[in-house]
């Protein structure tokens, strides 16, 4: 009878959480803010109202306000989970604004963790651009046979400033280089922020100095390289499946991304060229900051208040209303949020991703042995036919991937 009793009873909580649910997270929330707006007025008394602590008392209202925008959007999706491959992107693409908000406003009071904490910023912004992309192709596979769709499609061409690379082939081809171009951003700043962080620790970083004696020069350019390549992909596929997307409305999602990866990288480089001609400078109502540090302070205090309006921007681009479902039965309490931290599928994108780039250079070395044999005249035997063989399979295996 106990048994039962306790049956009914998670039956029932489970099917009433949704009614719970957000009065707890409001309640919550509330809570916190009476003990951080405090806090803040304090440490604004305390440093008799600075420059730089006006500015981080100001970024922190709009903190404020930003992240109850965003962490709504994301509860609203969580309690009307009905269409979880694609909402759990939506989801991650949503984390953006408010991990955006609080890592900019901390990396305000503390300008010597800058560094650090805007590195895995920017970590998080490329993870979003991948998501966005799988998201993209997850609509496109439940709705349609995709690949065979794109396959009868007529040939689209690269742009400007692409338009003399040869086209890549409709269908398998042209997704899977899209994709890889979404997700070599990711790893390509993985990689950069671990440079970041030993450049930094050696004293060679120099944030914010455009200066090619700085690994902050380096790493911009690599950066931005990565970027544009990887938006470009997004366009791309965009300008193959733009009628099969209609019904999501893609471009004002796009769009919001866009603006935020590229508002945030362009206002940086134009405050460093400030910077650099010495119409922004470290003076005396900046107490313990360098120029550097006032650059990047003005730079996180622009985003800070940014992400106030991306908020909102984003709660209605990416809306839960289209997921709603009256006669589904509400998903397990946990389940939703348990899924929203699971990153399997990232973690088979990434090998697949490794595989196709290390058959890619594998295929190059051979054909340039082969060059090097038939100039030669010379048989060569570096080239066994052990790898030869292995070679050729990974050929056929990947040729939608390296083979045009």
């Amino acid at each position: 009878m106990s048994n039962n009793a306790c049956c009914s009873c998670c039956q029932f909580s489970r099917r009433d959480f949704r009614s719970w649910l957000r009065p707890v997270v409001i309640s919550i929330y509330f809570v916190i803010l009476c003990v951080a707006l405090p806090l803040t007025v304090w440490e604004l008394h305390k440093n008799r109202a600075q420059t730089h602590v006006q500015a981080w008392f100001v970024a922190g209202c709009f903190v404020f306000l930003t992240i109850p925008i965003s962490l709504w959007g994301i509860l609203q999706h969580l309690v009307n989970y009905t269409k979880p491959e694609l909402q759990r992107r939506i989801v991650r693409i949503l984390w953006m604004v408010p991990i955006y908000a609080t890592d900019s406003w901390l990396a305000l009071r503390f300008p010597k963790a800058a560094i650090y904490l805007d590195s895995l910023r920017e970590c998080y912004e490329a993870y979003v651009i991948y998501n966005f992309m799988t998201f993209l192709l997850a609509y496109l596979s439940s709705e349609y046979a995709f690949e065979v769709v794109l396959s009868d499609k007529p040939q689209v061409k690269h742009f400007f400033p692409c338009c003399t690379l040869p086209p890549w082939r409709m269908g398998k081809t042209l997704i899977s280089r899209c994709k890889q171009g979404a997700l070599s951003y990711t790893v390509v700043r993985i990689i950069t922020t671990f440079i970041a962080f030993c450049t930094e620790l050696a004293g060679k970083y120099d944030e914010g100095n455009l200066s090619f004696k700085s690994a902050w020069s380096y790493i911009v350019v690599i950066n931005n390289c990565s970027q544009v390549w990887a938006m470009y992909c997004l366009v791309l596929f965009y300008k193959a499946a733009h009628e099969e997307l209609k019904p999501i409305k893609p471009f004002g999602k796009f769009l919001c991304i866009k603006l935020v990866v590229f508002a945030s990288f362009w206002q940086g480089v134009l405050i460093a060229i400030l910077v650099k001609v010495g119409i922004i400078s470290a003076n005396h109502t900046w107490s313990f900051y360098t120029v550097e540090d006032v650059a990047n302070g003005i730079q996180n205090f622009v985003i800070c208040l940014e992400m106030f309006i991306f908020a909102i921007a984003h709660y209605y681009v990416f809306s839960h209303k289209p997921y709603v479902d009256p006669f589904s039965p509400p998903p397990p309490c946990c389940a939703s949020f348990a899924s929203m931290w699971d990153v399997s599928d990232v973690r088979d994108d990434l090998l697949q991703h490794v595989q196709s780039v290390g058959s890619t250079v594998r295929g190059t070395v051979v054909r340039n042995k082969r060059r090097e044999t038939a100039a030669s005249g010379t048989a060569n035997t570096e080239v066994t036919p052990l790898l030869e063989s292995e070679i050729c399979e990974n050929f056929s295996s990947d040729e939608g991937l390296i083979l045009d």
